[in-house]
């Protein structure tokens, strides 16, 4: 240990995140002592986006991932780190409903919360769907009793929809991207801009070091995050990481920050979000 290391006392980061797959898999080398975090202590914090995104609202965690819908809120308080977006290249939430229809005006769907970028997509795509929040893992189950005509489905229900009976309307990552050319940014990691920017940069080296672990140990961290798969099989598992932890996920790149920035542009000239978003990636 060197001599500054030594002098420096702990700081406790907690670092909060989704209990599912993908975000095990990038943690999994923070969370599993796999880094050297010299003088910041990690500690993970485990809950559902929507809670994630009220938490963060209310400024109460040093690091999380949000959705990016949220961001839009919180940029004032919080940095978007440059790694640990959940981006989806042509794929992304999926509209599902017990039978094929073509319009969701006046529709009833199920949402995951109403700051997920999820539901920001669904106004986006048709803005006169009425709406019902009802948490994630429960809204297929939701659907199948008649509670609402549709579900916004999000997480491991994008690929188990089918076997469980329902039917796509439409996969919001899709059309964003023929509406844009462009990946649907989903989620991502925010750092709390009063941490001062030496640690916001050590935070930020450290999470881009998880994720780059787990790419480069993949079988490793694969079989760890398959204790947060929710019953996938372990080849459903893997292609769920695959999905939103890649290359986009290390750093967002050109076309990802631009994504970023056309889906909150579009949320504000929508009348979705009530201001214009100034977005600042570090690290």
């Amino acid at each position: 240990m060197t001599e500054r290391a030594q002098d420096t006392p702990t700081r406790t980061i907690r670092v909060a995140h989704s209990p599912d797959s993908d975000d095990a898999f990038m943690f999994y080398a923070l969370s599993q002592d796999k880094l050297d975090t010299g003088n910041l202590r990690f500690v993970h914090e485990l809950s559902d986006i929507e809670s994630l995104n009220r938490r963060a609202l209310k400024g109460e965690l040093e690091v999380s991932a949000v959705s990016i819908h949220a961001y839009a809120y919180l940029a004032d308080r919080y940095a978007l780190l440059s790694s640990g977006s959940s981006m989806g290249e042509r794929y992304g939430p999926r509209l599902v409903a017990k039978e094929k229809f073509g319009d969701l005006k006046g529709k009833t769907v199920a949402v995951p919360g109403e700051w997920t970028t999820a539901f920001l997509a669904l106004k986006l795509y048709e803005p006169e769907a009425e709406h019902v929040v009802v948490p994630f893992d429960e809204i297929m189950g939701y659907v199948a009793r008649g509670g609402a005509e549709v579900g916004l489905l999000i997480h491991e229900g994008q690929l188990t929809h089918e076997s469980e009976g329902f039917t796509l309307i439409e996969d919001l990552g899709e059309w964003w991207y023929g509406e844009t050319g462009l990946p649907l940014p989903l989620g991502g990691n925010v750092v709390r801009r009063d941490l001062g920017d030496e640690t916001v940069r050590e935070v930020a080296r450290l999470i881009r070091a998880s994720i780059r672990y787990a790419l480069d140990h993949r079988e490793e961290a694969l079989a760890y995050a398959l204790s947060y798969a929710r019953d996938l099989s372990r080849d459903e598992a893997d292609r769920f990481v695959s999905m939103y932890v890649n290359e986009w996920t290390l750093d967002y790149g050109a076309s990802g920050r631009e994504a970023v920035r056309t889906l909150l542009l579009r949320g504000y000239e929508a009348g979705v979000i009530p201001h214009k978003v100034e977005v600042e990636f570090v690290g």
